[in-house]
Order: C-alpha cells, then sequence, then structure tokens
C-alpha cells in the first residue's frame, strides 16, 4: 500500500522520482497534453479544516487525470458524528480509489491508513504537512537548480510545514536553518530522526543567522488554524517578520517562498512578498503538479 502520509515514511529515491514526474506532468501541461492516467479512477477529500490550494489542486488533478474527486467537510460524513476511523477507512475503501484527509489530530490520519484498503493521503495534521514541500522543492529547484548542499532558512513558528522541511532536509540534503523563538521550537524527536538520517539542521534564536548567505528563505503564517491564543503568539513572533532587510542578508538570487494564505504586516511585509524575490504563485501553482505525481505514485501508475 502507497500511502503518504509523511516524508520521513518514504525513501529518498521515490520521493526524488515524484518530484521528476511533477516536473514531467508541469511540462506536459503546459503542451496541452493531459493523458487521463487517472481514468474512472476516484478520490474522497475530507476536510476537517478549511483549504483553498490542497483542496484545488487536488481536485482540479483528478480531473485533468481523467479521473473524479468527491469533496466532504468534517460534518459531511458520519465520521463526524459518532462512527469510528476504521469503520469509515473500511467502507470508504469499498468506493473510492484513494482518500485524502486533513485533519487536525495526525492519529486520526494514520489511524484511517492503517484501516484502509486503499491508499491515504496527508492534506495536512498538526504535525506535518508533506504535500507542501513536495511543491516547494519543485518551486526552489525551478529557479535555484538542484537543492542538495542548499541553505534553507526557516523563519518562525517551528510548525507543521517546517517539521516536514526538517524532514526534507535529510531527505534531499539540504542545509535547514530554522530561526524560531524557543517556545515554539519544532518537536525534538523530529530533529532527531533527521539527524540521525544525515540532515545538517542548526535551530537558533536569531532570524538573522537563520537567513544569512541561505538560497532560499520561507515562513508561514504566525497564527495557524485553531491556534487558542493568537494574540500572544504574534507577540512572540514579531520579531521575526521577514522583511526587505532580512532578504538582504540572504544570498544573491535568494528566493521567497510561502505556502499561504499570507498576512501582510505580519510574518512578511508587502515589499517582499510582492517583490521580484518572491516566488509564492509559482509555489502554489506547483501544489497541483506534486498533487498529481503524488496521486500517480500512490496509485501506481508511475
Amino acid at each position: 500500500m502507497k500511502h503518504f502520509l509523511d516524508l520521513a515514511a518514504i525513501d529518498a529515491k521515490t520521493l526524488r522520482h515524484i518530484l521528476d514526474n511533477a516536473a514531467k506532468l508541469k511540462a506536459e501541461r503546459a503542451a496541452g497534453q493531459l493523458p487521463a492516467l487517472l481514468a474512472t479512477k476516484k478520490l474522497a477529500m475530507i476536510f476537517e479544516k478549511n483549504s483553498t490550494r490542497t483542496r484545488v489542486s487536488f481536485e482540479v488533478a483528478m480531473i485533468e487525470l481523467g479521473g473524479q474527486a468527491l469533496c466532504f467537510n468534517g460534518n459531511d460524513l458520519q465520521l463526524g458524528r459518532g462512527e469510528t476511523v476504521a469503520d469509515t477507512a473500511k467502507v470508504l475503501s469499498r468506493y473510492v480509489d484513494a482518500i485524502l484527509l486533513r485533519c487536525h489530530s495526525h492519529e486520526k490520519l494514520m489511524e484511517l491508513a492503517e484501516n484502509a484498503q486503499i491508499p491515504v493521503i496527508n492534506g495536512l495534521t498538526e504535525f506535518s504537512h508533506p504535500c507542501q514541500i513536495m511543491a516547494d522543492i519543485l518551486t526552489f529547484e525551478e529557479h535555484c537548480g538542484p537543492i542538495k548542499g542548499k541553505k534553507i532558512a526557516w523563519i518562525g513558528d517551528g510548525n507543521n510545514v517546517a517539521q516536514s522541511w526538517i524532514q526534507a532536509s535529510a531527505l534531499f540534503g539540504c542545509h535547514l536553518s530554522i530561526g524560531c523563538p524557543p517556545q515554539l521550537n519544532p518537536l525534538p524527536e523530529v530533529v532527531e530522526w533527521a539527524r540521525k538520517h544525515g540532515g545538517k539542521i542548526d535551530i537558533m534564536e536569531s532570524p538573522q543567522e537563520a537567513a544569512r548567505n541561505a538560497d532560499c528563505v520561507i515562513t508561514d503564517t504566525w497564527v495557524s488554524m485553531g491556534d487558542p491564543d493568537a494574540d500572544a503568539q504574534i507577540k512572540l513572533l514579531a520579531p521575526y517578520q521577514v522583511n526587505a532587510a532580512l532578504m538582504k542578508l540572504a544570498a544573491p538570487g535568494a528566493i521567497f517562498l510561502h505556502c499561504l494564505p499570507a498576512h501582510r504586516g505580519e510574518e512578511v511585509t508587502a515589499e517582499v512578498i510582492d517583490g521580484p524575490q518572491s516566488k509564492v504563485f509559482d509555489e502554489a501553482e506547483n501544489r497541483l503538479h506534486a498533487q498529481k505525481a503524488i496521486l500517480l505514485w500512490c496509485l501506481g501508475v508511475i
């Protein structure tokens, strides 16, 4: 069973294969070629949290590959009214060919995968967001060449996206420098896993030192969906804004990425996100191409 739950669960060679196919699919789409590689296939998408890029990119991916996506919010299914995760997994396995789940609890995602007889894809949990990082790396390599050996700076909360980047640093061979308040450091077990598998990861309190000579600077919103104390979080992260002064510390030709949605004037200034170094809309587009490649791998097509 080919689940796509976390980067750490997939070997580096396979992840590179998926990325190479994403680039190929993007080129084919630009040339007007949309092969129906998933004709008759159906994807069930369950969203317990709001989504723009994940939902639309996966739905368009299925349409362009000749398949169909069925979208549900958390209250649409009996899963939201007391049916067990295991029973939901077993029932959906009889109807569709793959399941995408975006939820708060990573344990719920894992339970769904353990009980499904079809591939399960992580559409974001509180722990990780692996689909986003595949699009990020595709974007980086389009603009900056192979990521191996390059320095990536993460600025701000050591959140789920940061933790997927930590896993990616080991699997793709890049140097990850994290500028983060100590109170918001990523989980130590994630860092330990990455270092054990060859990842070069530096975690520091100074955003300036993290960004120095970086080939790419990345941040995320300061307040994630469901955070109970937004005001305290914003106050803690105020020194971690990505602005022109911070970007000047990065390497010549460095790019800026953000998984979106963005809050101009908080985690990033308008000058940066709307400026020439920003590749956030290429990044958003690349969710589509990365998602196609993930689906095709999960379903055993390529």
